[in-house]
């Protein structure tokens, strides 16, 4: 089913219901957002586009950023969203790639430049003006199950991303496996965009439309804690998608300005690793207020979920082991730990996570090669290790090739990362593996710090919980650690960083 049809069947039961807003200014209500929507359909159409086709949009946050979504999918074309902080020149090749045949972006003239051929429509330009003014189509046009809706490109921290096809189908198991694992979802609820819309966070819009809930774009079109605050008191019932870095900002601006996260329904955190020591605090500043997810583009925010009452938990004696985990398969997944020649591990032993189940994608486009690496046997391998245990709870250890492998043991740079979390001076840590002629790699940290300390007092922190052969054989202090768009760690760019040393 076309998800364009879930938002007219809300603007048709609830025609008055506040939709869109920009900081705390309404926008419009939900008859307003879907009139928008069939009216961008209605001129896409006119433009002879519509299923099998692709449209891209590079555009920041904002109020039309939505309308324009769901106008694609109401044409039945596919929609390419595009990371806005990307260079030009790297949309012009995920635009190529997806022979995208329309892009609705801010200015025309740096894609021309970068060689973008497709149409561009400019936000709040005169072909916009005209297409929003267009009389409207009656309803979305229908879609099968597995009819391409959302082309979501990798962040692309190694080599070119890939556009993973994400069905109706897909979308319609992720938002359904939201209410039945992640939260509830009602009419007084907002859902707040802080995050880029192009990825996790807009994939959460659908439960959202689904539930008649209002979506707040903020005025800054991204993540600033003073006004997530803000918004947060006015609107009340606020939920949003958090990396864990953001995560961490929200809690230090809290201590910082005395907030409480008034008005805060649920941070839902995903998108790298949120070490216990960081949840905890968070937990002390804000309450009960997290839900953990593990997804990712491949299949859309829906691999695991570790609940509210999980993380609440305090007096479970398990409480500290789940805190570092991922929690539990959603409800629509079916999650397996396996060895590399396919057979599951037993339990507390580490390996390959896959994937199996109703979100996962239908392969990458225009890459066989890499859609047959990925899915295998009905299984769709992350390429993330990590090891389940006897409850079914997941803690995921490392990228496949981010293990460090020294004198023949494997070691996992998250517990050597955790283990360095632990002292009161170290703000952040990156572990990666040097190679070394002796012991095939060693372990390098990257550490930044809040305050002067000796690496005596590292190596101890590190010795006092894990092995010593797990050590860093080097620290390397920085101001601080190269992160892509969405808060990930760039190890590639510390490899590298490395290399030159």
């Amino acid at each position: 089913m076309n998800p364009a049809e879930w938002l007219h069947r809300t603007a048709l039961a609830h025609p008055g219901a506040p939709a869109l807003f920009h900081g705390t200014e309404q926008v419009c209500d939900y008859a307003g957002f879907d009139r928008a929507a069939r009216a961008i359909g209605a001129a896409l159409a006119a433009r002879g586009l519509g299923k099998g086709d692709n449209i891209a949009v590079f555009l920041p946050n904002g109020p039309d950023y939505l309308p324009l979504l769901y106008g694609i999918w109401t044409a039945g074309a596919t929609a390419v969203p595009v990371n806005a902080k990307l260079h030009p020149k790297e949309v012009a090749w995920i635009v190529e790639n997806a022979a995208a045949r329309l892009i609705f972006a801010s200015s025309a003239p740096a894609l021309r430049d970068a060689g973008v051929a497709s149409e561009v429509v400019e936000l709040a330009g005169p072909d916009h003006a005209a297409m929003l003014a267009t009389p409207p189509l009656p309803r979305p046009v229908a879609l099968s199950a597995d009819h391409p809706v959302w082309m979501f490109y990798t962040s692309g921290t190694t080599g070119r991303p890939k556009g993973a096809i994400l069905s109706c189908a897909n979308l319609m198991a992720m938002s359904l496996s939201y209410l039945a694992d992640v939260d509830e979802v009602s009419p007084d609820d907002a859902a707040l965009y802080a995050a880029p819309l192009s990825h996790g966070a807009g994939l959460y819009n659908f439960v959202h439309v689904l539930r008649a809930a209002r979506h707040v774009l903020p005025r800054s079109g991204g993540f600033d804690p003073a006004e997530i605050f803000e918004l947060a008191r006015a609107h009340g019932n606020l939920s949003m998608f958090a990396a864990p870095t953001m995560v961490k900002r929200l809690v230090a601006a809290a201590r910082q300005s005395g907030a409480t996260g008034e008005g805060i329904k649920t941070i839902v955190y995903g998108g790298g690793p949120m070490y216990v020591a960081d949840i905890q605090e968070a937990l002390a500043q804000f309450g009960p207020k997290f839900v953990q997810i593990y997804g990712q583009g491949e299949t859309p925010m829906t691999i695991t979920a570790l609940s509210r009452a999980d993380i609440a938990d305090s007096a479970h004696p398990d409480w500290l082991a789940r805190l570092g985990s991922v929690g539990r398969a959603h409800s629509v997944a079916e999650v397996a730990v396996l060895g590399t020649d396919g057979t599951p591990m037993p339990v507390g032993e580490v390996g390959e996570i896959a994937v199996r189940g109703a979100a996962v994608m239908q392969g990458y486009l225009n890459n066989p090669e890499a859609t047959a690496k990925t899915l295998r046997d009905g299984w769709l391998w992350t390429g993330d290790l990590g090891h389940l245990d006897p409850a079914g709870y997941l803690t995921l250890h490392d990228r496949a090739k981010d293990l460090v492998v020294s004198g023949g043991s494997n070691i996992y740079p998250r517990e050597v990362e955790e283990a360095l979390l632990a002292h009161p001076a170290v703000r952040e840590v990156s572990v990666i593996g040097q190679p070394d002629p002796e012991w095939g790699e060693v372990v390098v940290a990257f550490v930044v710090l809040d305050a002067p300390v000796d690496e005596s007092a590292l190596d101890e922190a590190c010795t006092s919980t894990i092995a010593r052969f797990k050590k860093p054989k080097r620290y390397v202090f920085v101001e601080e650690l190269p992160k892509n768009n969405y808060g990930k760690v760039l190890k590639t760019e510390l490899r590298a960083l490395l290399a030159e040393h």
